[in-house]
């Protein structure tokens, strides 16, 4: 499975973007799909994510309110939106996902499958 991420870029805070992450290979359906982000210096951290199976989302407490993931499954594509962006969510945003949907949602080491990062730059 791959998965391509896309969408970042360098916004002003208050702006909005949206990142896109595509997957392709191998069909199988992630119960768990998640982004996550890491800013210079510091270590990677959950932002939110989606349990296909229930149609539910958990997010970061820092993004709940400003950011949404949705998924569009005819095009095998998950998103997060985010909204009135502010600096400190200059980051690589990743996203992630995993066959089954698991207690610990939110630590990167029980996702399988990673995105090869994009970027988020705001200025403020």
């Amino acid at each position: 499975v791959q998965l391509q991420a896309s969408g970042g870029g360098l916004v002003q805070a208050g702006d909005s973007l949206r990142l896109s992450c595509a997957a392709s290979g191998r069909t199988f359906s992630p119960d768990a799909m998640a982004w996550f982000r890491q800013a210079p210096g510091k270590e990677r951290e959950f932002v939110g994510a989606l349990r296909r199976s229930m149609r539910t989302t958990y997010y970061a407490g820092s993004v709940k309110g400003r950011f949404t993931i949705s998924r569009d499954n005819a095009k095998n594509t998950v998103y997060l939106q985010m909204n009135n962006l502010k600096p400190e969510d200059t980051a690589v945003y990743y996203c992630a996902v995993r066959l089954n949907w698991i207690v610990e949602y939110s630590s990167a080491r029980h996702y399988n499958y990673w995105g090869q990062g994009t970027l988020v730059t705001v200025s403020s």
